[in-house]
């Protein structure tokens, strides 16, 4: 039978913690553990012996190697090399947990005389469970095969009781010495282990320091260090179990793996003024998880959730190891076919920045909003929409370069994709954005830019996009919406007008809202001032001392084809006056000339203003109502853009 040279002391510099050492070693003893008591082949997991040639350590096998072992690839008497690997505590005694190996000989002679520890014993005789598998005791044991089985062709099987056995007195596993099969269970003694008094106590001994790619259920006790690339802001919720906070960042470490670190509730007041982007730490003691991959496109498959045993120390030396980001940029062009809700990355030039104006979200609350035209090499242009904080910060930078006749490259870290005006991408809480990066990617788009990309005709896959003939996105005239009769079949339709505003009516341009939030939403009824001098809210039945302003903007509009009102409501009237509807109104009560200013500003403009088109029954007279979603100011270079693409692809239709 074949033989083969297993690595001198590999059990033991295994144990010691040198988890970089791929030791060869033989399997001497394995058997099957019915993890649900199933006896199912997917509920199994397989634990045994390994030895060195002459130590001998308990080894647990992880689950994608179960197949293996069921096949019998790995048996009794298989010499394997340990490729992954971590040590674990298990019952105050140091086991192997075998990630991933290598079989070098499936069958082989047992090499050396291993030596069966009192420890490496006691591990395989403390559950008292008879574990089957196909009906087969797993004691060295073939499944199927109730008889015992030799190592080789001269060793018999010993087979003690309890009274005979010996826990104290080493069993070697030679041509001279009997393979240990106990068939009754010794009493359990328990190993010496850490002792709850003293500098360090049980289970407060430091954890061990492994690649986040080794991480996984298995293991008890892990520390990972790596450099915090993303940090998110602080989210509320609420769910069954009542009102909560959470807020996420991002670890990368030398060896390229990344993970999510998650910290709910009371751990957010722990944690969040401790982690810093861009400084190094070590992490603890945290559940492991399974990634949320509509929210998470980092390469692990788990994320942490930290506990109350949980730790994050910040490593003093600076881990120059550690790279400080990780990309893998997507070109604009596979972002069309992208799913909505994916996140990724992307790199672009920054082509247009429109101006940052305040949004209303659906809870009630405001935030700022502001969108980046960014095109590639790939012939495609992009809209990325920005949110809260990056208005202010990147964004105001981004309209100074752009105005300035420079057009930056922008990095995008973790966008995400949706697909409100065609396809876009926008931030989310952990998201970064690089002006003009110090990035190979950067360099190559700045080159083809400044040699003639700058005049390059792109197609935006944000606007004026029309998948599968659809009549969202359309550009059409005015004359030709009523001449097609839009809006008047099941669902509203979506198009694109190019028109100046010619008239506001000033007169009753916003209405008095109720303040009150259902929830995450504000009711935004209309509210009237009652005898007592207080706002009077009919649908909640309450009174408030002040009331909230918002938009109903009667305007019309007007292109070379005719002359058509629309509606503009809360967050498209605020973007398109830059005010909102309370400083508005201040002014006109208070004869401000800055409220002729406003109007009169926005007159005899060009707009490109996206129009929904539904027909609407009003006091019993049906009507088609146009309602403005989205207002942008004109600019000539797109405009002429735009055209050139309509030529393209008419002359490619011919």
């Amino acid at each position: 039978m074949a033989s083969a040279r297993l690595t001198p002391n590999g059990v033991g510099a295994a144990l010691a913690g040198d988890t970089n050492l791929r030791p060869i070693v033989q399997v001497v003893n394995l058997r099957c553990v019915n993890v649900d008591g199933r006896g199912t082949p997917r509920s199994d997991r397989w634990r045994g012996l390994v030895s060195d040639g002459a130590e001998t350590c308990p080894a647990m096998f992880a689950g994608q190697l179960s197949d293996q072992a069921r096949s019998g690839l790995i048996r009794r008497g298989s010499v394997v090399q340990l490729d992954e690997y971590v040590i674990n505590m298990v019952g105050g005694r140091r086991v192997i947990v075998v990630l991933n190996l290598t079989v070098l000989l499936a069958e082989c002679d047992i090499i050396g005389n291993p030596v069966i520890t009192p420890e490496s014993e006691s591990s395989n005789q403390n559950n008292p469970r008879v574990e089957q598998f196909n009906g087969a005791r797993q004691y060295g044991l073939a499944a199927g095969n109730p008889s015992p089985t030799r190592p080789n062709g001269n060793v018999p099987v010993f087979q003690p009781s309890v009274a005979g056995s010996s826990l104290n007195t080493p069993t070697r596993l030679s041509d001279k010495s009997p393979v240990f099969q106990p068939t009754a269970q010794p009493s359990y003694r328990p190993a010496p282990s850490y002792k709850n008094q003293g500098a360090i106590a049980k289970n407060e001994a430091p954890a061990r320091i492994i690649p986040i790619s080794s991480l996984n259920p298995y293991q008890g006790r892990w520390a990972i260090k790596g450099r915090v690339t993303a940090k998110g802001d602080i989210r509320r919720y609420h769910n069954a179990k009542g009102d909560g906070k959470v807020f996420n960042f991002d670890l990368l470490d030398s060896d390229g793996g990344e993970i999510r670190v998650a910290c709910f509730n009371a751990h957010v007041d722990r944690f969040y003024e401790v982690v810093e982007v861009g400084k190094v730490y070590v992490v603890s003691r945290g559940n492991l998880k399974p990634a949320q991959r509509n929210y998470n496109h980092l390469n692990s498959e788990w994320e942490i959730t930290l506990e109350r045993d949980s730790s994050v120390d910040l490593c003093p030396d600076e881990d120059s190891s550690i790279p400080s980001q990780q990309f893998n940029f997507r070109p604009i062009s596979e972002i069309e076919d992208t799913p909505t809700g994916t996140v990724l990355d992307i790199i672009g030039v920054a082509i247009s920045v429109s101006p940052s104006t305040t949004v209303q979200k659906k809870n009630g609350t405001e935030t700022l909003k502001r969108i980046i035209g960014l095109k590639d090499m790939s012939g495609r242009s992009v809209d990325l929409t920005m949110w809260g904080d990056f208005c202010n910060r990147e964004g105001s930078q981004l309209q100074e370069m752009v105005e300035r006749g420079v057009f930056p490259v922008l990095g995008v870290k973790t966008g995400r994709v949706n697909d409100f005006n065609g396809k876009c991408v926008g931030t989310i809480s952990s998201s970064q954005l690089l002006i003009d990066p110090d990035l190979s990617e950067a360099h190559t788009l700045r080159q083809w830019f400044d040699g003639g990309g700058r005049d390059a005709s792109t197609q935006s896959i944000s606007r004026d996009h029309t998948p599968a003939a659809s009549r969202n996105e359309v550009r059409m005239t005015i004359a030709k919406i009523k001449d097609e009769g839009l809006g008047m079949g099941d669902k509203p339709d979506w198009v694109t007008v190019k028109a100046s505003i010619i008239f506001f009516k000033s007169d009753n341009f916003c209405y008095t809202a109720c303040p009150t939030k259902e929830g995450d939403r504000q009711c935004n009824k209309k509210v009237t001032k009652g005898t007592s001098g207080l706002w009077v809210c009919d649908r909640c039945d309450k009174e408030f001392p002040e009331c909230d302003y918002r938009y109903l903007l009667q305007l019309q509009i007007q292109d070379h084809s005719g002359t058509a009102w629309v509606t503009a409501f809360q967050e498209t009237a605020q973007e398109l006056l830059g005010c909102s509807a309370l400083d508005l109104i201040t002014y006109k009560e208070n004869g401000d000339p800055r409220f002729a200013e406003i109007m009169l500003s926005c007159l005899f403009q060009d707009y490109l203003l996206r129009l929904k088109v539904k027909e609407e029954t009003y006091s019993d007279e049906r009507r088609v109502k146009n309602t403005l979603v989205k207002v942008e100011r004109f600019d000539p270079a797109a405009e002429s853009r735009h055209l050139l693409d309509l030529l393209s692809r008419s002359m490619a239709s011919y």
